[in-house]
């Protein structure tokens, strides 16, 4: 094994590896919570709050996820709030995903059958006690296959991180590039980035299985 391989391959794992699992549980973990509420919520049938609400799911969808980081990180410092590179990227992931969530939770919620909310009615439960006890369990069982394809897309959008200089997986195997190029003028280029490709790949496939896999069998 050349010489050079090995320091890569530990930092890649270590630092880059690490950064990016921490940057995609935290994002997927926000994503779910604001998303779930406010799928659920959307669900309502008060305009002010649907409106409201729709505005949030559309301007996060629509935007590039690039362009949101770049305001987080760019924009909100000239109006006194800062972000480090990480919180900024961890950020911009939560309302893509929580917008991605929030109209998957919608769809999930209104396709359980009228007459489960009017037997819970009938039971004496409340709005809140008839969607948290009845509702959204039902909800979140055929929601699972897309948070599992959620955590994928998450993922392979923590790359992105890498142009504000967060050192995920991609940033720590470009920066490995440039430290080999210019310590022994060997950059390692193809190497270092089959690598990467290469642990992308054993991540996000076995996810992708199980998420086809929990759709069969769930929804």
């Amino acid at each position: 094994m050349p010489d050079w391989v090995r320091p890569v391959a530990e930092y890649i794992l270590k630092e880059g590896l690490k950064e990016t699992l921490r940057m995609a549980g935290l994002a997927v973990a926000g994503s779910a919570v604001i998303g779930i509420l406010l799928g659920t919520l959307l669900t309502i049938r008060f305009l002010p709050s649907r409106a409201l609400i729709r505005l949030y799911v559309e301007v996060w969808r629509g935007l590039p996820i690039i362009v949101t980081i770049f305001l987080i990180f760019f924009a909100l410092p000239s109006l006194d709030i800062r972000f480090s590179a990480f919180q900024a990227a961890t950020i911009g992931l939560v309302l893509w995903g929580s917008a991605q969530v929030a109209e998957a939770t919608r769809g999930a919620v209104e396709s359980i059958p009228r007459e489960q909310h009017e037997a819970a009615a009938a039971l004496g439960f409340g709005w809140v006690g008839r969607h948290v006890n009845v509702i959204l369990p039902q909800a979140l069982r055929r929601l699972l296959p897309s948070m599992v394809g959620l955590l994928v897309n998450v993922i392979q959008n923590t790359t992105i991180a890498a142009i504000i200089g967060v050192a995920e997986v991609l940033e720590t195997g470009n920066r490995s590039v440039e430290r080999l190029t210019f310590t022994s003028f060997e950059s390692h280029a193809f190497e270092i980035f089959a690598g990467v490709m290469a642990i992308f790949f054993i991540i996000s496939f076995p996810l992708t299985r199980l998420a086809a896999y929990l759709e069969r069998r769930l929804i």
